[in-house]
């Protein structure tokens, strides 16, 4: 067998190899075309190349916006201003343009003196919520802040903060500590300017109006661009070392609105009817008096058109009035006729049988 193999190789003849023929073959190769393509095509090989790479990259510049979401572009770093609505956009591919997305029109939420762990359990955190009142008391105070983005540009790029990871914000969004150092100082200014009770009853409503326009302001001159859209307190209590006796001022002051709606009911209540019966009054009153007037003035024009019949003719004129008397009278007495032959016999007429009481 080795024998076979040896005698073919010697019946092969032994070629050597040229290196000057194979340089002149890749040469050629790479003067005159590729793979056998004629150099007209090898010249549009490698520039069809780099145009489809560049096409490519190209493509990878094409984003969609969603309709809650804004972008904001960067052109080899530096911010454009260009911030992008919702719907298909293109900008310059990495490593040239860089596209930033964020969510604009969602209520995001913080919390001030607490927070809600899973499961909706209320953890209290002491070193934000304890506050000093203006009168020197001592008052915890929980707060809760809702906001939104305003302006896209302002909050990526114009505040360096660490974020927030235990609210799972990220390094760089104003909403991590910045939100949260600006809504502490804001409230413990509006807290130290106001005495305990307007705290704890009367003036919450004045509390979070001011605490929401001081914190705007500041986040206005921070330049954040967080647009903040209510600020509500939560709880708001005493220190516990005492809580009972402030319990009982206050349900000693709801007692007392208590009483006093009771007594503003009852005024309200009995005000019209007393009203109305003295409207009543006074309209019958009225009344009264314009009849009496009505029948004296009827009275003196008859008792004038009476006198200038009467003197026209006096004996006339009192005849009438006799008879006109007359007929006023006589209906309610009983009348006897009387003969004339019996004249004097009165005592027939006289009411004898009637009994009659006297008085001693």
């Amino acid at each position: 067998m080795k024998s076979k193999i040896l005698s073919l190789f010697q019946q092969r003849p032994q070629q050597e190899i040229d290196l000057d023929e194979i340089f002149e073959k890749i040469k050629s190769s790479f003067s005159g075309g590729f793979g056998g393509f004629s150099p007209q095509i090898g010249r549009f090989f490698i520039p069809g190349i780099l145009l489809a790479l560049i096409l490519v990259w190209a493509a990878t510049g094409l984003y969609r916006v969603e309709p809650s979401e804004q972008a904001a572009e960067k052109l080899l770093g530096s911010f454009t201003n260009n911030l992008r609505g919702p719907g298909l956009h293109w900008f310059w591919p990495a490593p040239i343009g860089q596209v930033q997305k964020e969510v604009v029109t969602e209520t995001k939420r913080l919390e001030v003196g607490f927070r809600t762990g899973p499961g909706g359990a209320i953890q209290d955190v002491g070193e934000e919520a304890l506050m000093i009142t203006g009168d020197l008391n001592l008052v915890d105070v929980q707060l809760i802040v809702q906001y939104r983005i305003g302006d896209l540009g302002a909050y990526l790029y114009n505040v360096d903060d660490p974020g927030s990871p235990d609210r799972e914000i990220r390094e760089g969004a104003p909403d991590g500590l910045t939100i949260l150092d600006a809504t502490e100082a804001s409230l413990r200014q509006v807290v130290g300017q106001r005495s305990v009770d307007d705290i704890l009853t009367t003036n919450k409503e004045a509390v979070q109006t001011d605490t929401l326009l001081m914190l705007q302001e500041m986040l206005n001159s921070y330049e954040t661009g967080i647009d903040v859209l209510e600020v509500r307190l939560q709880n708001v209590r005493p220190p516990d070392e005492v809580r009972e006796d402030f319990d009982d001022v206050v349900r000693a002051r709801v007692d007392k609105e208590s009483v006093i709606n009771a007594a503003l009911a009852y005024e309200q209540d009995r005000l019209p009817k007393a009203r109305g019966d003295a409207e009543k009054v006074t309209n019958a009153a009225q009344a009264y008096k314009e009849e009496r007037i009505l029948k004296a003035t009827g009275e003196a024009n008859r008792f004038s058109a009476l006198l200038g019949e009467y003197e026209k003719s006096k004996e006339v004129t009192r005849q009438r009035l006799y008879l006109e008397a007359m007929e006023e009278v006589l209906p309610g007495v009983k009348k006897y006729v009387l003969d004339p032959e019996n004249e004097g016999n009165l005592l027939q007429f006289l009411p004898l049988n009637e009994s009659s009481s006297t008085t001693p």
